[in-house]
């Protein structure tokens, strides 16, 4: 397999030259080659991925038939701008989107390149639709990093630190979290609340929602909450926006993680595991909904890349043929079963919480059960000596305290298998160096 002629160190010299410090790295070693669950660094140590780009390879790095699609699509044409000059692959994607969508209504679907981008615009789409500005968001929720959606994002560090003010008209409401002894009544008490005292319905938009938080710890909202909320939606007019861009795409062991509580969305945003490593986002929204706009409101130069398009067909065929949200589900148990068997023979007590949807598992470390107190220390020692050791793992989290499992779907039982003795090894190497 081809390597670089390069070292990690030089390499990490020119970046530290060359790119701003703001654009963070969790690992000091640089990518030359990967395949489906492992990367090579361009020295040539292998690396267990169970990071997936940030829960962007559901289907693997290099899936030989998403690289296919995007290979011929490169071999016609690689940009004209859908406003321009339109193509089947943006048509056929958005005909694929509207039908896997919850709900059976007729739906329409906008394609564009970032997650923030989808969430900005799925913003700008329900204010249209209802001719509100508010929005309400949620604590520990992450929707992106540009303006409007920092502004919705319920965490300062590192995102919105020293980068305000932010837009109006944006709302928080309390999230369930057993942390805080926060319950769904409690949340929806809250909510309430805030309706009362500062958020006046009448004038909200959306209120938007992850499935299951992301950077805020892979936390599943109770399906109960997300009924409430479609309730409380439907009453004042308001649209619910299910935010999917990381619990997407079989992430969950469904298509979309809302599905899990039975509640149908007006809008849902997408991008990451979407097309298998290339970048393209969208939203899918109610067609009604999504028609607000005026002609030229909605688009992008890039939006709906042909190329990323084509990935995009090829990784839901992947999705439905290999039987991957099965493969979640399976999966998500059997690292909850290994996680508590791990927990209890290594460090008791350490793991406080395992948690997750399907293959969306997280596993949050305290300093001792009784208080429950965030051991981020700890749970940052547990990367770094995996990564010596040769796994890959990303922590969350509001306290940052959280290790999240985002395994390509395609890992096999070997491969995972492996990855979790080296996780045992890197646990009971970070408790002893804390311990020290």
């Amino acid at each position: 397999m081809p390597f670089e002629a390069h070292s990690n160190a030089e390499l990490l010299k020119r970046r530290e030259a060359a790119v701003p410090r703001g654009v963070a790295s969790a690992a000091p070693v640089f990518a030359s080659y990967a395949e489906n669950a492992e990367v090579w660094d361009v020295e040539g140590n292998r690396y267990i991925d169970f990071v997936g780009g940030i829960a962007v390879l559901n289907t693997g790095h290099r899936h030989p038939r998403v690289v296919a699609a995007a290979k011929a699509q490169e071999d016609l044409y690689t940009h004209t701008s859908f406003q321009v000059m339109p193509y089947a692959p943006y048509v056929e994607l958005a005909e694929r989107l509207n039908a896997l969508a919850p709900g059976d209504h007729a739906k329409k679907t906008l394609l564009v390149t970032t997650g923030a981008e989808a969430v900005e615009n799925a913003v700008k789409i329900a204010r249209a639709a209802t001719g509100r500005p508010g929005v309400i968001a949620f604590t520990g929720g992450y929707h992106g990093r540009t303006l409007l959606t920092l502004g919705m994002t319920g965490k300062i560090s590192p995102y919105k630190k020293d980068v305000g003010p932010f837009p109006s008209d944006i709302y928080r409401a309390p999230f369930p979290s057993a942390r805080d002894g926060i319950t769904v009544q409690d949340a929806l008490t809250g909510l309430r609340n805030l309706m009362l005292t500062d958020a006046q319905p009448e004038r909200i938009a959306c209120i938007i929602i992850e499935p299951v938080l992301g950077e805020g710890g892979y936390v599943p909202v109770p399906s109960d909450m997300m009924q409430a909320l479609r309730a409380l939606c439907d009453q004042h007019g308001i649209m619910l926006i299910a935010d999917e861009i990381q619990a997407g795409f079989g992430r969950t062991g469904k298509w979309f993680a809302i599905e899990h509580s039975g509640v149908v969305p007006d809008l849902i945003t997408v991008a990451k595991s979407l097309a298998g490593g290339y970048p393209i986002a969208g939203v899918i929204g109610r067609a009604e909904v999504m028609d607000a706009m005026i002609p030229g409101g909605l688009g992008g130069t890039y939006g709906g890349n042909p190329v990323a398009c084509a990935a995009a067909l090829a990784a839901i065929d992947v999705i439905e043929e290999e039987g991957l949200l099965d493969r979640s589900t399976v999966m998500g148990e059997h690292f909850k079963t290994r996680f508590a068997e791990i927990g209890a023979r290594s460090a008791p007590y350490r793991m406080w919480d395992i948690r997750g949807l399907g293959g969306m598992v997280a596993v949050e470390f305290v300093t001792d059960f009784a208080t429950a107190t965030p051991d981020a220390d700890l749970t940052k020692r547990v990367v770094a000596h995996a990564l010596k050791r040769g796994l890959v793992l990303l922590s969350c989290g509001l306290h940052g305290n959280a290790l999240r499992i985002m395994t390509p779907l395609t890992a096999s039982d070997a491969i995972i298998e492996e990855g979790l003795a080296i996780f045992e090894e890197a646990l009971q190497a970070a408790v002893a160096e804390q311990q020290a």
